[in-house]
């Protein structure tokens, strides 16, 4: 091939092609014009208008269930178990006595102490007979003296041991399960079983540091346990002076009567503590909350523009949720396909019911 052949088939394909470009410019143009159409159409949205009302603000929290009194019975003194005076899980009156701890050689103790006590008391009385006649010398009385002194200790400190052989509730509660048997020697590290007082519990639960200055004594709370409906009563009687640097949360503490002991020490509970009535309060649909990595959004209709909006977020339910800041009664806030939107985009809305 040569080389007048070659350019006659380059001019060749040129012509094709500038008449292919000038044949079919609506083509391209009507293709260009319909992605834009679809590019620019408004995304169909439900919305709803925020309206303002009573509402209680409150929070959930967790905690759990403290007994008002709770001990582990051990014994003082060492020695072998020769009677157990309670059953498992029996309701104890304070001063009960619950075990007896083998006390023959205290006994026998005693009585060594008693006859010596008799003695020195004889002698005590023999030797001020003796002053008074000025046969012996003060200091002859006061050893006896002392020796009466002595002995008389000892009988009541031989009696404190016996009387610790008895061990006895120190308050009135349920007790727990035993882990000790007649015959058996225990120390003061046994333990011999839990006792819980639990007339009345103490619900202990922490809140956010930014609540802090809002939390009064004898605040009243509502809890509920898990698998039970009931909404039970409490009011707050102990809050912790400092913040804890860790958590950045406050204990607190509230008392609750459990007169039918229904309620479980040690049972997790969902604590709604109220902060104040709201008389301006927004409700909103909850999917209309869009979680973010720095918070909660929403997006408010804005021009016909889909404009996204951080909020703060208080008490909620199953349906709504209460807007504490970030939008105003009176804004179109759209409730669907927020997952999708983005800010400045187009949207259709029609008015929910």
């Amino acid at each position: 091939m040569n080389k007048k052949t070659t350019l006659y088939i380059i001019l060749a394909c040129a012509v094709i092609g500038g008449g292919y470009f000038l044949l079919n410019p609506k083509k391209d143009k009507k293709e260009s014009d319909k992605s834009a159409v679809k590019k620019d159409a408004p995304i169909p949205a439900q919305a709803i208008i925020a309206k303002s009302s009573v509402a209680d603000r409150s929070i959930n929290l967790s905690g759990s269930i403290d007994a008002e009194e709770k001990v582990e019975i051990r014994s003082e003194v060492s020695g072998r178990i020769t009677k157990i005076y309670f059953s498992e899980g029996q309701r104890i009156q304070q001063g009960q006595p619950l075990i007896k701890i083998d006390d023959i050689e205290l006994q026998a103790q005693l009585k060594q102490a008693q006859t010596t006590n008799q003695l020195n008391a004889e002698n005590e009385r023999r030797a001020k007979l003796l002053l008074q006649k000025g046969a012996i010398s003060q200091e002859e009385f006061d050893i006896a003296s002392a020796a009466l002194k002595t002995s008389q200790a000892q009988i009541q400190l031989i009696q404190a041991q016996i009387s610790k052989t008895t061990v006895r509730a120190p308050f009135s509660g349920m007790i727990g399960l035993r882990n000790i048997s007649v015959g058996a020697i225990v120390s003061s590290n046994t333990l011999i079983a839990n006792l819980v007082k639990d007339n009345s519990v103490k619900i202990t639960f922490a809140i956010p540091e930014k609540y802090s200055n809002v939390i009064k004594l004898n605040t009243p709370i509502e809890f509920s346990v898990a698998n039970d409906p009931t909404v039970i009563k409490a009011n707050i009687y102990a809050i912790e002076p400092e913040v804890s640097l860790n958590t950045r949360t406050l204990t607190v503490r509230a008392r609750a009567a459990n007169e039918q002991g229904r309620l479980r020490v040690g049972s997790f509970v969902n604590v709604i503590l109220p902060i104040e009535v709201e008389n301006d309060a927004i409700a909103i649909p909850t999917e209309a909350i869009v979680p973010v990595q720095d918070g909660k959004k929403v997006f408010i209709l804005q021009n016909g523009l889909a404009k996204e909006t951080k909020v703060e977020t208080g008490a909620r339910t199953d349906k709504e949720i209460v807007i504490l800041s970030g939008i105003s009664a009176g804004d179109t806030v759209l409730t669907t396909g927020v997952l999708a939107l983005k800010d400045g985009v187009k949207v259709k809305v029609s008015l929910a019911n």
